[in-house]
């Protein structure tokens, strides 16, 4: 792949991810990193490929990390960092959404409460309740699955 194909894939990778929700300025970095040859970039680096300034740079990559997409690592003998995209990563940013969920119940089922279970707002909560509970419940045994199709996947030479 070519640098002018690879910078096309950025930037078309980071509008779906900016059309998903995420961030545009994080987008763009995420892909960034994912593309390139070694999976980790400094925020000049970053900055220099996309064409923005460092404060951007250190902004998206606060959401990044947050989320868990990315990660930090210094570079030796430097004071810099570099960014990383961990092969993992969407195994671990799906992984952690098992604890948002188990919060967002207890504020589901304290919506419930203030509105009450009878009306029609009560019975819209508790649906989302349901379907987060539901979401959780198979979410381990996804994530499980995802593990074993990995494994073939390494077997097989493909990862």
């Amino acid at each position: 792949m070519s640098e002018v194909e690879r910078q096309r894939f950025v930037e078309r990778f980071a509008a779906e991810l900016t059309d998903a929700g995420m961030q545009r300025m994080a987008s763009r970095i995420f892909a960034a990193l994912l593309s390139s040859p070694a999976g980790a970039l400094t925020a000049a680096e970053l900055g220099e490929q996309l064409s923005v300034s460092p404060a951007a740079v250190s902004g998206a990559v606060r959401y990044l990390s947050q989320v868990g997409l990315v990660g930090r690592e210094s570079e030796p003998g430097s004071r810099r960092e570099r960014y990383q995209v961990r092969a993992d990563q969407w195994f671990e940013s799906f992984g952690s959404r098992e604890v948002v969920l188990k919060r967002w119940d207890g504020v589901l089922a304290d919506g419930i409460r203030a509105v009450g279970p009878d009306s029609p707002a009560g019975h819209r909560i508790a649906e989302a309740r349901h379907f987060f509970a539901f979401l959780q419940g198979e979410l381990g045994t996804l994530m499980d699955r995802w593990l074993q199709r990995r494994a073939e996947l390494v077997a097989e030479g493909k990862l």
